[in-house]
């Protein structure tokens, strides 16, 4: 006969993943001529449940090597930038999100700058990233489970019982003997 039990466990119940771009507008210490080189630091970032949705936080430094006065000498301008995104993540068999349940956040693609570029004495820069969103929560699954099963297979010594049985006083000291001379 079988019967069919719940086990509540944790598992994803709901997962995504989120491209982002975002623009941003550098003022340099000196004018620059020149972009020589642009690249992204300490990215970090955090996920929690507001209102049914994940909010992600996070920052990262910015770093944009250039070059000023006609070319001549070399600086460097770093900023931190903070940001905000919320993502929608559709959870499986209408579980909801609640304060319970475990936010895990993976860069799938580090904050990189995809465009740059010098207008008006200022830097323009272009920054992608990819996040991605994993929901942890309880939900239940369903196993058939079979009462008064014994899946052990009985096993049986040899037919020879008796020979496992045999008695150390009634053996012949000199059985060795007769078996090598022969």
């Amino acid at each position: 006969m079988t019967n069919y039990r719940e086990i509540v466990t944790k598992a994803i119940i709901g997962k995504c993943k989120k491209t982002t771009n975002a623009n941003f507008e550098i003022e340099c210490e000196e004018v620059p001529n020149t972009i020589l080189g642009c690249w992204v630091i300490n990215h970090t970032f955090s996920g929690n449940s507001n209102g049914g949705k994940v909010t992600l936080n996070g920052s990262y430094d910015i770093n944009v090597w250039y070059s000023y006065n006609n070319d001549t000498k070399t600086a460097v301008c770093t900023r931190k930038f903070n940001y905000s995104d919320v993502m929608n993540v559709n959870l499986k068999n209408d579980t909801k999100l609640d304060d319970h349940s475990e936010i895990i956040v993976q860069c799938l693609k580090q904050p990189t700058v995809v465009d740059v570029n010098i207008k008006n004495g200022l830097v323009n820069l272009k920054v992608e990233k990819e996040l991605g969103v994993e929901v942890i929560g309880n939900t239940t699954v369903k196993v058939a489970v079979e009462d008064d099963f014994d899946d052990y297979e009985e096993i049986f010594d040899s037919e020879n019982e008796e020979e496992l049985n045999i008695n150390i006083d009634s053996l012949d000291d000199n059985y060795l003997d007769g078996s090598v001379n022969n």
